[in-house]
């Protein structure tokens, strides 16, 4: 059963992140991925704030396996950060590969950190 969640989710989760990654490109047309930044750091919130408003050990497990390692799992991507990052370095854009991993990890960390804090000023709203 735990894997037909797993297989629902990352399955939401991928279609998800495939119309969102294109909505950047919508505006912005040059060689920087933002459509990956965007689902990442999307991403990174998401799991901080979900950690806290769903409350971890409360969750029952399939819920955790649909939600965090299905849902947000297919949803980010760790590949095709790195993959775009080394196409930077390759096209000689070594400012801009540098610029999003930089700009992926600083900015993933203080995304997953702003979803925690926002999540935990909910909780403690309602209770």
């Amino acid at each position: 059963m735990k894997f037909l969640y797993l297989a629902f989710g990352g399955s939401i989760g991928a279609i998800l992140r495939y119309l969102l990654s294109a909505l950047p490109h919508k505006i912005y047309w040059g060689v920087f991925p933002v459509g990956t930044l965007f689902v990442n750091l999307l991403g990174s919130f998401l799991i901080g704030f979900g950690f806290i408003l769903f409350g971890k050990d409360n969750m029952p497990e399939n819920l955790k396996i649909f939600l965090f390692i299905g849902i947000l799992g297919s949803f980010t991507t760790f590949s095709t950060f790195m993959f775009e990052s080394v196409n930077l370095f390759k096209a000689g854009d070594i400012k801009f590969a540098l610029f999003n991993i930089a700009a992926a990890n600083i900015m993933g960390l203080f995304f997953v950190y702003l979803g925690y804090v926002i999540g935990q000023y909910i909780v403690n709203q309602i209770h």
